[in-house]
């Protein structure tokens, strides 16, 4: 079953955050995903609003995962920790 990996950031600092992501996006694709939404094109209509949404296909929960808990991706998690607040969901697709 289809899942969905939903991110929603608050960047401290945008460029160090462009080289993180830079590094990322080859591990969410070696796993199957793919973007569904353009970055910076949210608008909220409840509460705050994060810098940046996305959301990311993966074929089914185990892949999503399985980019998350990559030992080639695990050493960036610090990286985006260091400049954003981030929200990480996973969602089953129906």
């Amino acid at each position: 079953m289809t899942a969905y990996y939903i991110g929603q950031h608050v960047i401290s600092d945008r460029a160090a955050f462009d080289v993180y992501l830079a590094k990322t996006i080859p591990f969410i694709e070696k796993h199957g995903g793919r973007y569904l939404t353009k970055s910076g094109s949210h608008e909220m209509l409840e509460g705050d609003k994060p810098t940046r949404v996305v959301i990311v296909e993966f074929p089914n929960k185990d892949a999503a995962k399985a980019w998350y808990n990559d030992p080639g991706y695990k050493p960036l998690i610090p990286d985006r920790h260091a400049v954003t607040k981030s929200t990480m969901t996973l969602i089953d697709g129906v």
